[in-house]
């Protein structure tokens, strides 16, 4: 009896958990977060606003939290594209490409990435410097260490694969999320011309150097 009645209350503590963040996240994306109050989140979800409180303290915990879940879902959207093109493959360079153009087309098609963007570009005085560092560590993490395997077998010449992974994206698929326009706006041949690009000029520095 104990035992159900505890399943119960975890369950549904996750569901109002999870109707809070919707209803934030929407509100957030539609209000803007100085406009958002806790009141307007607690109705929107159907919970009371010591209910938001008592999960999440104050409305900037709460941005947080939205942030952190839509990260969560960008992080399982770059480890499927490692996990697809990254660890069986017969040419390097056009594993790299096509794991470029995944991680673009998911993103694309994401409405996770496309909300954390906004509300990262947005909101950015609202959110602790330390959320900033542990995204940029958690979405370089898997990279890297694909990249340390790469240098240990020697497909790449990598002395700091932190500082190659940085490089990589910023010349690949983080050159094209950051071209003009809304997050979607650029076809398909103009994204794999910019990616094809990015990879090769990585693989100029750190492709090893043949021997003459």
């Amino acid at each position: 009896m104990d035992h159900t009645q505890n399943k119960k209350i975890r369950k549904g503590s996750s569901d109002k958990r999870a109707k809070i963040i919707a209803a934030a996240r929407d509100l957030f994306l539609s209000e803007g977060f100085d406009r958002s109050s806790v009141d307007a989140v607690a109705t929107k979800a159907g919970v009371s606003k010591r209910t938001v409180y008592d999960y999440y303290g104050d409305k900037q915990n709460l941005l947080l939290a939205v942030v952190e879940e839509s990260s969560s879902a960008v992080l399982v959207m770059i480890e499927q594209g490692i996990s697809d093109h990254l660890w069986k493959f017969e040419d390097l360079e056009q594993a790299l490409i096509l794991f470029c153009e995944q991680i673009v087309a998911s993103a694309n098609g994401s409405a996770d990435y496309k909300a954390l963007i906004r509300l990262v570009m947005v909101e950015a005085a609202n959110l602790p410097d330390s959320f900033f560092e542990r995204l940029d560590n958690a979405t370089e993490e898997g990279i890297i260490r694909r990249f340390t395997a790469f240098g240990q077998n020697g497909l790449l010449h990598v002395i700091d694969p932190k500082m190659a992974a940085k490089h990589f994206a910023a010349l690949t698929f983080l050159l094209v999320f950051n071209q003009p326009g809304k997050i979607g706006t650029l076809d398909e041949e103009q994204n794999k011309h910019i990616i094809t690009e990015g990879v090769r000029v990585f693989l100029c520095a750190y492709a090893p150097q043949r021997k003459s």
